[in-house]
Parts: C-alpha cells; structure tokens; sequence
C-alpha cells in the first residue's frame, strides 16, 4: 500500500500543479480574447524575420533577400559617415549608433550621440560628447531616441509622427516644407522608408556612387536594387530603401510571450502569466499598446517631462519639438501628444517616455496607475482619456512588471547583426575609444 501510495502521489501533484498551469492559460488566453473583440492570440504574434510574406511592408519597397542584407550591412557601416562637422570623428559612427542591439536597437543612454560622439561601454551607456568639439555643432536629438525594433507596425515614425507620407499624414502635404526632413514625404512612402532616407541627411551620412564603390558596395546594390534608376539606386534614398527593409524585419519574436502565443506554455512563468492576465484587463494596459508590436499609432498625452535639461547637450525647453504631435500639425488640440511606443525589450535601454524622465519599468507603471502629470505643462484637458486611476495594488503592480520587464525581452537580437561590414571598420562605431571598448582590432 505504501508504495502504492508513493507512486501515486506524485501523480497527484503533478495533475494538480498541471491543472494549475493550464487554468492560468486558460484565463490569459480569455482575457486576450476579450481584449482583442474575438481575435485571439493571433492577433499578437509576430511574423518570422525572413517571413516577407506576413511582414508589414511598402507596396514602394517590397523586402527581398538582397534588400534585407544589404540594408543590414548599411545600417552597421561606418565608412559612410563622412558629412559631419568634425573631420577627425569622420566615417566613426553609423545608424547602429543610437540604434545598437545591445539596447534593443535603442541608444543605451537617455540621449543618443551621433556626430561628435566618442565611446559606447557595454551597451552604449558609455557614450559620450568628445570634448575637442564645439558643443553647438554635435548631433543630437531634442527627445529620446526611439526604438527600431518591431517597427514595420509603424506606418509613420517619430514621436510626432511627421515622417511618412501616408497613413495618419494623409491630407497633411502642406505641412511639408521645402529645404526640411519633412519634405522628403513627397516619395510617396511609408515612415520607415522616409525616416531612413531622411535620416541619413539629419545625421551627416552620406551615400555617393564613388563612396558605395570605393568601399565596395556596388555589388551589393545592383543586386538589391535592380531596376531603379542610377541617380535613385547609389544615393541615400537607395540606401535608405535597403535599411528600411532591414529594420522591417527587426522582429523581437524570439520573447518568451511571443513563443507562448505559438503554444509554448512553458515559455512564461506563472508570474509573468499573471501579469499578462493584468496587463490586458484591470491593468488597461491593451487599450493603448496593441496588435503584435503591443503599441498603436496614435498620439496620447500622459503629462510626462521633457528631458532634463542638466542632464543633455543643446536641449531647448522652446523647442517646438516639445509639443509632440501639435508641432507638426500646429493644430493645439495635438499638443503634448506623443506617439505610443512598443514595449519590447524595454529594460535594454532603462530610460522611459519621449523626456526619459523615468529609468525603471515598474515606476512607469506606477506613474499611470496613479495617473497624476508630472509636466504641469500639459493641460488637463489635453490628457488622455485611458490617463486615469488604475487602482492596482502593489502585488499587481510587480506582476505587470515581471510581464513587460521579461516576458517581452527578446535575449538574442544579435541575430539582427553582420558578422562584419564592407570596410572592415569597428561598428556600430569606430573611433577610437569605442575600438578600445568594443575589443577591435
């Protein structure tokens, strides 16, 4: 009898702890199922990184292997970093930049640096402002740099959203002004395309057909971009177009929840099941942060700071920048309203909101639990409407966290880079500190 016992016992336990496991799955699929009017899991998985099929992208730049490729390269290469203001910094920084993976494709630090940055640390952390240049002259943005990753859910990019020539900026063509980043809307397409080609120019990058040559590159772009033009293909909009097509595919769907949402119900802990379960009901989360890239494009104000002044370079409180979506349309009721961002792999670059005014996913949580402004700026009625008390508790609190905080960290986006680039330089910077730091030859 005893050994009887002994044998089925264990049984118990595991049926029990089985049960447990598949009631969780049970509720957090049903609260997705609700969140989503039916949708189901489906409606939040993200597409294989070389599945062009099911991947967002242009009808004007369709993905193809070759684009991909070459864009991957562009995008790490240093060598056409050659239109900045310090000749000694020249071909020293690249769009990995401030857009690395070792920060979930973010800059690692509250501003990124490019033009007149030295350093990157272990994860971008440790760059910083060369102290031999004019402090006026160095390239850097008035708001945190956001995220490359899942960004071919984006029809248009920034915080404000002005780059794109279509979806929410449709009918906004007078809004695009000769001689600016904006006018380059007038190609016709979708934010990450324009945001690539128009950056490079912002950030002193240059594609010349001499340059692509002498660094060995024209293969590559025949390939990738047969049949366009010669004046389009071996210029900045050609190379645009192929780092566009990369980024479209710099997918986090390696996340424990993304495996989970392929039926891996062992991928989450119960913890992070939990708060998932929060996250789509009491915690309201999904009413802004939706669909596979868990953001939205739309513009919410949540009252939250503009950068620190002491803690940035060449920062503007005026800056009209500060106004988000307003200062593109100009119309005031868009004032103060930001972009909602996705929120993979949040805790690789710990600086939170277009002012990085919080540095700890669990604080930014408990900022919209109590829905209380912290920039006196924003008017209340400017604020949005899913800005209100959550009434979560503690426990709660730490359970929605543990989800976002873990469950959606993708731990290998090193996928995402070559095992070198055309020039052979260090990337994604090459000056001599980040060479130091980054172990190259």
């Amino acid at each position: 009898m005893r050994k009887i016992f002994l044998i089925i016992l264990p049984v118990l336990l595991y049926t029990a702890c089985t049960e447990q496991e598949e009631s969780i799955d049970t509720d957090l699929r049903f609260a997705i199922n609700t969140s989503t009017n039916s949708r189901g899991v489906s409606n939040y998985i993200l597409p294989g990184s070389a599945d062009f099929n099911n991947i967002p992208q242009d009808p004007k730049n369709p993905l193809t292997r070759e684009k991909v490729l070459l864009g991957e390269m562009l995008f790490h290469e240093t060598a056409f970093s050659t239109s900045g203001n310090f000749p000694e910094l020249s071909k020293t920084y690249s769009c990995a930049s401030c857009h690395h993976e070792a920060a979930g494709f973010q800059a690692g630090m509250m501003q990124g640096i490019g033009d007149g940055g030295i350093g990157f640390g272990m994860a971008g952390e440790g760059r910083q402002i060369d102290r031999m240049v004019e402090m006026q002259d160095i390239d850097v943005q008035p708001m945190r740099s956001p995220s490359v990753l899942n960004i071919a859910y984006q029809t248009n990019v920034l915080w404000n959203g002005q780059f794109g020539a279509t979806g929410v900026n449709i009918g906004t063509e007078n809004l695009w002004p000769d001689d600016t980043p904006i006018a380059t809307n007038r190609l016709g397409y979708e934010g990450v395309e324009i945001q690539a080609i128009a950056g490079l120019g912002v950030h002193r990058i240059e594609f010349t057909p001499e340059a692509i040559e002498e660094n060995g590159y024209k293969e590559l772009f025949d390939r990738a971009l047969a049949g366009l033009p010669s004046e389009v293909k071996y210029s900045n909009e050609g190379a645009g177009l192929a780092i566009a097509a990369y980024e479209r595919t710099v997918l986090a769907n390696a996340a424990p929840f993304q495996r989970w949402l392929r039926g891996d119900q062992m991928a989450m802990t119960d913890a992070q099941k939990e708060g998932a379960i929060l996250f789509f009901t009491k915690g309201q989360c999904s009413n802004c942060h939706y669909g596979p890239n868990l953001a939205a494009m739309e513009f919410h104000a949540i009252g939250l700071n503009d950068f620190d002044q002491g803690s940035v370079a060449n920062f503007d409180p005026e800056d009209e920048a500060m106004k988000g979506r307003g200062a593109f349309t100009k119309r005031e009721e868009d004032n103060y309203k930001f972009k909602v961002p996705q929120l993979y792999n949040l805790k690789s670059s710990p600086f939170y909101g277009h002012g990085a005014s919080f540095t700890s996913i669990r604080d930014i949580i408990s900022y919209k639990n109590l829905a209380i402004q912290e920039n006196s700026n924003v008017a209340k009625d400017q604020l949005s409407p899913f800005f209100v008390p959550l009434e979560l508790e503690e426990e709660e609190i730490d359970l929605i966290t543990a989800f976002v905080e873990t469950a959606l960290y993708d731990a290998s986006l090193e996928r995402y880079t070559p095992e070198k680039v055309l020039s052979n330089s260090c990337f994604p910077n090459n000056d001599f500190l980040s060479k130091e730091e980054l172990g190259c030859e």
